[in-house]
């Protein structure tokens, strides 16, 4: 969605602007939820984007406690919505004869006047200025800056969308139209609603999206969670059809022992669950030439600040800016840098100080943190809250 943003900017402010996929069939983001921030939404409109019905409004938190108690309760209005609702918003409003698949990046050279793509096909392409808005395995990251790699946190999520209609009657009333969580030590389980299929938001058609923050060591428990049926593990993160079966038992009894009744209704619920191993990614630059590196290609943050897609969009901003302020393209991209990365940098440390208790092992100064950010009221007050973050 970093790329999408980006191109439309760019596109409203005048650049000749073409996407390259390196993925071949259309994009999907099964099992993931977003929590639209009143920043992106403007960043939206901004775009003429429609965004009345971007997703489901909620105006209360919950906590329950294991034995099914609500122990905390909260005011906190927000739209929630589906990763395949905003992207499909953006691809919509895209050119379709302009975004093309199946067109992996191998690498980039670039001289004072262009810079050149290289794709894995043999097709090189000239142009003023490349974007690598490619995500957390960045080809153009890891040419640019290859010491900058993404670092695991210390934890893992299970993740699931759930179709609204398979949710029992009670446990739909306690549950549904909330965002809900639970708080076994060290773990943070959540969950809340979403478009459904095809950005269905008619009820009963809609979609429970569920997070499950778990500690996992990353030399043993992450390395036998990533590891599939025939023995190979895989690096940063698994397909869902290749998790083992012994890792989802595990996760299933787990949640009979550790998680309050209405959420263990919901678990027995999951059909296909996604692992999604949690990393922070800082890089130093984000401008190289007249290259430029951004989104999740540039920063990753833990999800607690729940600021991914609002950040891409702020960088798609930032970097439209810089090219209307500046001729000189390495000239914009460089001021471009110097507005971006201290905030990405705030909103990477934000999201660490949130999820410090999460993790495996912890220094002293992350058990401080722990300290503050793991409470009941810390939790439902202080998660997927940017008035935290930029107060």
């Amino acid at each position: 969605m970093s790329g999408l943003l980006s191109a439309l900017m760019l596109r409203r402010a005048g650049w000749d602007v073409n996407i390259y996929e390196r993925v071949e069939s259309e994009l999907s983001g099964r099992g993931a939820g977003i929590v639209a921030q009143q920043e992106l939404i403007e960043r939206l409109r901004g775009l003429g984007l429609a965004t009345d019905a971007l997703g489901v409004a909620i105006t209360t938190r919950k906590i329950f406690d294991r034995q099914g108690r609500l122990t905390e309760e909260v005011h906190c209005p927000q739209v929630l919505t589906a990763w395949e609702r905003v992207y499909r918003l953006l691809r919509d409003a895209f050119p379709p004869e302009r975004y093309h698949r199946g067109r992996g990046l191998a690498g980039f050279t670039q001289s004072a006047d262009s810079v050149a793509a290289h794709f894995s096909n043999g097709e090189t392409l000239q142009a003023d200025l490349l974007v690598g808005a490619d995500g957390i395995r960045s080809t153009v990251r890891q040419q640019a800056l290859p010491s900058a790699a993404p670092l695991y946190a210390g934890y893992s999520a299970w993740r699931a969308l759930i179709a609204e209609g398979a949710i029992p009657p009670a446990t739909h009333r306690e549950l549904f139209e909330f965002m809900s969580f639970g708080l076994p030590p060290g773990e943070q389980f959540l969950g809340y609603p979403v478009a459904g299929p095809d950005n269905d938001l008619r009820r009963g058609h809609r979609r429970y999206n569920v997070v499950w923050y778990r500690p996992a060591d990353e030399k043993t428990k992450l390395q036998w969670l990533l590891t599939d049926e025939r023995g190979t593990t895989h690096a940063i993160s698994i397909p869902p059809p290749l998790i083992r079966r012994e890792a989802i038992a595990e996760m299933r009894a787990d949640a009979e022992r550790l998680l309050a009744p209405q959420f263990r209704q919901i678990v027995r619920l999951i059909e296909d669950p996604i692992l999604q191993p949690i990393y922070d990614l800082e890089s130093p630059q984000m401008a190289f030439g007249r290259v430029a590196i951004l989104g999740d290609a540039a920063f990753v943050a833990r999800p607690h600040v729940a600021a991914g897609v609002s950040k891409a969009a702020d960088d798609a901003a930032a970097l439209v800016a810089a090219l209307q302020a500046e001729a000189d393209v390495a000239s914009a991209l460089r001021r471009f840098e110097a507005a971006r990365r201290s905030e990405n940098y705030r909103i990477i440390e934000r999201a660490r100080h949130l999820g410090a208790y999460l993790q495996a092992t912890q220094t002293r100064e992350e058990q401080a943190r722990a300290g503050l950010h793991s409470t009941d009221g810390a939790v439902i007050a202080e998660t997927a809250v940017l008035d935290f973050l930029y107060a």
